[in-house]
């Protein structure tokens, strides 16, 4: 299953286009580097969040994606046993008409119900994919939720000018001090508020 859903990449490529219309129109200001520099984020600053790394730790996540994951295995198992079946069947029919053990009236039955087994197992099959894949696309799309609902929350406190994201596939923080990489502090609080509300 992917880990790094599209939802992420569209996210990432507005973000992008953000940054990109602040640099071409934010004045004529040119900046210098000097000797003063702070190592930890403060109100006004631009910060970053490095999502791809905070999703995959957040707890929220990963309890959706084991459930999701132990739900495919379910799935997959039962598929197989039933495919398994299938083929024994199959065998079984084949094996009695090389023997002539059926008569043309049987064996024609027979084989169409054997071909309307296999057609259901692959309606079945395809029913089950979408079904897990529309169960991801919800999973991604709750998990982004809780966190864009938290870093509004969490950016109303702190009073950043901007939250930026990067991640391994669309990087928008070229080079940025450490201290302007809120990722550690919005993980631990996101955590935080989703252990209170699983507990509940």
């Amino acid at each position: 299953m992917k880990h790094t859903p599209l939802i992420l990449s569209i996210v990432a490529v507005v973000i992008s286009l953000a940054a990109l219309l602040i640099l071409l129109f934010g004045g004529n200001k040119t900046s210098v580097a000097t000797a003063e520099t702070h190592t930890e984020a403060v109100a006004g600053d631009i910060v970053f969040i490095q999502l791809d790394s905070l999703i995959v730790n957040y707890d929220m996540y990963n309890d959706l994606m084991s459930a999701l994951q132990s739900k495919y295995q379910t799935i997959q198992e039962d598929l197989e046993k039933k495919g398994r079946k299938w083929e024994s069947d199959y065998k079984s029919f084949e094996n009695q008409v090389n023997k002539g053990l059926l008569t043309r009236s049987n064996a024609e039955q027979q084989q169409n119900s054997l071909l309307q087994r296999q057609e259901a197992l692959q309606n079945e099959m395809n029913a089950k994919q979408q079904e897990l894949a529309e169960e991801e696309y919800v999973l991604n799309n709750r998990v982004m939720d809780a966190i864009q609902t938290f870093v509004s929350a969490y950016n109303a406190e702190h009073g950043y000018s901007m939250i930026l994201t990067t991640n391994a596939s669309t990087s928008v923080v070229l080079n940025a001090q450490p201290g302007l990489d809120i990722t550690a502090a919005v993980l631990a609080g996101l955590n935080e508020e989703y252990i209170k509300t699983r507990s509940k």
